[in-house]
Order: C-alpha cells, then sequence, then structure tokens
C-alpha cells in the first residue's frame, strides 16, 4: 500500500537525518571538541558498525512484533538521541547517544519495508521499496543539507535540534496513520537463518559491502572534500548537499523503475560511480562550476546505493525478506565504518586529495562480487543453495 510506503519515507528520513546528518558538521565538531576529523569521524564509523553487528540480531529477536510498535520504539530512541545531542555534552556521552539508535535502525528499515510491500504484486514491489528508500534522498535534499546550512550560520548544536524536530514528525504521522500491524506468522529463525547457506546471497552480501565502503571512503568527508580539496566555505558545502539531495530524489525514482527491469544492470549501472566520479573529481580542480556539474553527477549515481544493495540482496534470498534486507542493511553499514575509517586514515596520513581513489578500489571489489554472483548463477542453477565456497 502506498500510503504505508509514504510513512515508512518519513521514519527513513527521520532516521538517515540522524545517521548523516553529521557529515556536515564533522569539521566544527572537531574543532569544538579539539579532536582530529578521523576521530569526529567515528561519530559516524561507530553508528554504523554497531548496525553492522548488532542488525541481523535484533531483527531475528522483533520480528514477532507487532510492527507498528517496532517503528514506534525505534524513532522514539531518535529523537531522544537529537534532544540529547543538541545540549552539546561531553564527547563520550555525544558518542554514547549516537550508538543507542544504531540498534534498532536495521529493525525500522526492515519493518517499513515488509509493511510497505506487504499484499503487493511483484510487479509493484520494487517500486513501492523505492518509495520507502526516498527518504533517504529526501533527507539529502532537505534536512541534511538545512542541518548543515543552520550550523553554518549559527552553531551545530542547532544541527541537532533539526534532527530532533524530523523524528518528532515522523513519530506522529506513524502512531496516527498506522493502525495496529501484529504479525500473521512468525517465520522460524532456521528458516530466517538457511539463507546464510546460499553462495548468490553472500557473494550478493559482499557486493553491498563493497559498494557502501566505496561511496562512504569520501562521501563521509563530504564537507572536508569540498572545503580543502575543492576551496568552498561552509554556505557553499550545505548548498552542495542540497544539489546532491535533488538530483538524488530523481535518481532514486529511475531507480525503482529501472529494477523492475533488470535489477544486475540496474546496480551495475549506479556501481559505476564509484569508478567515474573520482575522475571527474580529479580533473575538475578548483573549477566551481565543473565540480558543481559533477557533485549533481555524484548524488545521482550515488542516492540509490542503498535502494540498489537491497534490492539486489533480496533478489537472491526472496524467502527470507526482512533477514536479507536486515543483513543489507548491518553489511551496508560496516561498508560504511570501513569506508569511513579508510578515508579518515587517508586524510590524516596521505592528505583529502586521495580519498577518492579509496572510492576506486573498492568500486572495483564490488564489480568482481556482481560477476562472481552471474559465475555462481550460471555454474548452479539448479541448486541455487549451494555454496561453491566448500
Amino acid at each position: 500500500m502506498k500510503r504505508y510506503a509514504y510513512i515508512g519515507a518519513l521514519g527513513f528520513l527521520a532516521v538517515i537525518t540522524t545517521e548523516f546528518g553529521i557529515i556536515g558538521i564533522l569539521p566544527q565538531l572537531a574543532i569544538h571538541y579539539k579532536i582530529g576529523i578521523d576521530k569526529a569521524g567515528w561519530l559516524l564509523g561507530a553508528f554504523a558498525l554497531v548496525i553492522a553487528i548488532t542488525g541481523p540480531f535484533m531483527a531475528l529477536l522483533v520480528s514477532g512484533f507487532d510492527r507498528k510498535k517496532v517503528m514506534l520504539t525505534a524513532i522514539v530512541i531518535f529523537l531522544i538521541t537529537g534532544m540529547v545531542s543538541a545540549l552539546s555534552p561531553p564527547f563520550w556521552l555525544l558518542m554514547l547517544v549516537r550508538i543507542l539508535p544504531a540498534f534498532l535502525q536495521p529493525v525500522y528499515i526492515a519493518t517499513a519495508l515488509s509493511v510497505a510491500i506487504e499484499g503487493s504484486t511483484k510487479e509493484n514491489r520494487n517500486e513501492l521499496m523505492s518509495i520507502v528508500f526516498s527518504g533517504v534522498a529526501i533527507a539529502m535534499v532537505t534536512t541534511v543539507p538545512l542541518a548543515t546550512w543552520i550550523a553554518s550560520i549559527s552553531t551545530w548544536e542547532y544541527s541537532f535540534v533539526v534532527q530532533a524536530i524530523v523524528s518528532a514528525i515522523a513519530l506522529f504521522a506513524i502512531y496516527l496513520a498506522l493502525p495496529p500491524i501484529p504479525v500473521k506468522e512468525k517465520k522460524s529463525y532456521g528458516s530466517q537463518l538457511k539463507i546464510l547457506s546460499k553462495s548468490t546471497f553472500i557473494v550478493s552480501t559482499l557486493m553491498n559491502f563493497f559498494m557502501i565502503a566505496a561511496w562512504f571512503s569520501t562521501y563521509s568527508y563530504f564537507a572536508e572534500y569540498l572545503s580543502k580539496a575543492k576551496g568552498m566555505n561552509e554556505t557553499m558545502v550545505s548548498y552542495m548537499l542540497f544539489i546532491f539531495g535533488v538530483v538524488g530524489v530523481l535518481a532514486n525514482w529511475v531507480a525503482g523503475k529501472m529494477l523492475n527491469k533488470s535489477v544486475t544492470k540496474t546496480t551495475a549501472l549506479f556501481l559505476s560511480g564509484t569508478i567515474l566520479i573520482p575522475v571527474l573529481l580529479y580533473f575538475s580542480g578548483t573549477n566551481t562550476s565543473i565540480t558543481i556539474i559533477v557533485i549533481g553527477m555524484w548524488g545521482f549515481l550515488y542516492s540509490p546505493s542503498f535502494l540498489n544493495a537491497s534490492t539486489y540482496m533480496i533478489s537472491s534470498a526472496p524467502e527470507a525478506m526482512e533477514f536479507a534486507n536486515s543483513l543489507a542493511t548491518s553489511f551496508g553499514n560496516l561498508g560504511v565504518t570501513l569506508g569511513t575509517t579508510v578515508g579518515g586514515w587517508i586524510i590524516v596520513n596521505k592528505g583529502i586529495g586521495y580519498t577518492p581513489w579509496i572510492t576506486v578500489g573498492f568500486g572495483l571489489l564490488a564489480f568482481a562480487m556482481i560477476l562472481l554472483r552471474a559465475f555462481c548463477e550460471k555454474k548452479f542453477p539448479a541448486y541455487p543453495s549451494q555454496n561453491v565456497f566448500l
């Protein structure tokens, strides 16, 4: 049902605003807490790491609970995080309240997707999923650049106020518009865990991991990169985030349509940006006009990455969609952690200008996984659960 998909997207907007709204203010946080940009990056990296470690277990744990209550609980935690962070707490407390909602982020995403596509036909399933995932792109065009812009004209604390407001709106929308949604039939843990024996699912998981690591080795330091490598001030960076997000909304819509035709080709097309964008960023130099065009292309090719990753993984394990999606979220966030960590290390030891080339390396690994999955499907067409690694 489209109404449920749009409600799920609103909650996703709150989730992404909390997770990625911090990207535009990392330089300010580093200055305020007198720490390096690589350590400040752990406010994003630690969030993603908790998701990666706990996501699948949390999804299995709550798989029998009323879905409305699960979504409400998750958004309440995100609201509390925004409120506490806005009070400028000590760094250890800021890190703690950043980590808490990470436990329920994959639970929210998996639940929102299952609610959105329940009762849908196979033909419009990917389109409904793209509506839910449009919350990512909308956050990039509205709340993330807004939070960065407000921080640039006042203080970074107001960025977290924006996050809290968005979470409060999502909380009321879910409470008022969604009916109770009890789980009709709880799947056994064994039936869901069985997908871990499928070679195609394992390879698809690795593709997700490398693809997200590729994008986030540079995107995590978006503000730092544009400031140091392209000479833009904080206000200009907020405008770039806005352009990035505007194009991203269109990209999610396009990707949703394309996924209905071919999941693999669509994923590969958008993945090509991990190789194309770093090259274009290098040759754009400090030419602002060309850089703006490249950032628009960057936003288009990057924005559907989470949608593509989830769809690509679910297509290899449709019998356990919610668990597969929780794993997609977990390994995607593990990719965020790896990309952020490697990117931060490169910045400290080599310089900010080298981070896009990390994107190329991880991108090539992701392409290799797409080819490997094609090989597995061709080699063992009659045995989808056979593990070729054993």
